[in-house]
């Protein structure tokens, strides 16, 4: 049994380390609000947006809509989503996992290139064959979680469109975590160029012929690039909420845990305080009866 000043030494630690993760949680629930708060108004727009937008380059040709052209698939780039910052469970890992899944198994045939955005994901991939090859896609993708809003996504997301139509790539694909609620992230794989015509049988919109006001070419030239910067940004949103979650719960769980420790530890420390005692008892009474003899 580990004597007193050791069991102190541990509940002291574990009690310090349980003040942190508490704290850990309450902060990631402040954040976990206005995030979940500001993807869940904008998931309705971004899906209506890529639906019209779906039903609408299902009637264009390739020199009417640049973003939708078809053809062999040769270079593939993966846009994946993490986080800056870890204390998170999973989250991140289950996003690197299915990037090299998609790599090994998906696109083992493909010119792959891997586009970061979060830490550990870069962190990830940086000394891998795959790391960022395009020149015209965007740089310090990491720091767009500091200040996190739609002008900013919306610049990385028109990179990303002039390497596709420069022909960089054939296809673009998103993986993030698409954001369920607290506890639960979802991994979601999304292309994201060439933009995928309307799929009819699991669409409520059946009807395609629109009427263009003022004319088709104008109205598709603004609806095709914002609709793809809005789809990168409601992934960004998702993954920013689905992080603060997966650390909220993840800091729960381990307040939880440091709660039992601690609770097992004052306990092993009430043991070894009163086996001391009695000790010191017993030597006592047996000092006195060796004087009486």
């Amino acid at each position: 049994m580990a004597n007193l000043k050791e069991v102190r030494n541990r509940i002291t630690s574990v009690n310090n380390t349980m003040q942190i993760t508490s704290a850990m949680k309450m902060v990631s629930a402040a954040k976990l609000r206005r995030a979940q708060d500001a993807v869940t108004q904008m998931r309705p727009y971004s899906l209506k947006l890529q639906e019209i937008l779906g039903g609408l380059s299902s009637g264009l040709d390739t020199s009417e809509n640049a973003f939708g052209r078809t053809g062999e698939v040769k270079s593939v780039l993966i846009i994946a989503v993490t986080s800056n910052r870890g204390l998170c469970g999973g989250f991140n890992s289950q996003v690197i996992k299915r990037v090299n899944s998609m790599i090994k198994n998906g696109y083992a045939d493909k010119n792959v290139t891997v586009l970061t955005f979060g830490k550990k994901a870069e962190d990830a991939f940086r000394k891998t064959e795959y790391f960022i090859k395009g020149t015209l896609l965007p740089r310090h993708t990491n720091e767009i979680f500091d200040n996190l809003d739609f002008d900013h996504a919306a610049a990385a997301a028109t990179k990303i469109m002039d390497a596709f139509a420069a022909k960089q790539f054939d296809k673009v694909v998103l993986v993030y975590n698409h954001f369920r609620n607290a506890a639960t992230q979802i991994v979601q794989e999304e292309q994201f160029l060439p933009i995928a015509p309307l799929d009819t049988t699991t669409s409520a919109v059946t009807n395609q012929d629109y009427i263009f006001e003022p004319n088709k070419m104008e109205i598709v030239d603004d609806l095709i690039p914002k609709s793809l910067k809005t789809q990168l940004y409601k992934a960004l949103l998702d993954s920013f909420a689905g992080e603060h979650g997966a650390r909220m719960t993840a800091m729960h769980k381990a307040t939880d845990n440091a709660s039992d420790m601690l609770k097992e530890l004052k306990l092993t420390y009430n043991k070894a305080r009163q086996a001391a005692i009695t000790t010191e008892i017993l030597e006592i009474v047996g000092g006195a009866e060796a004087l009486n003899a």
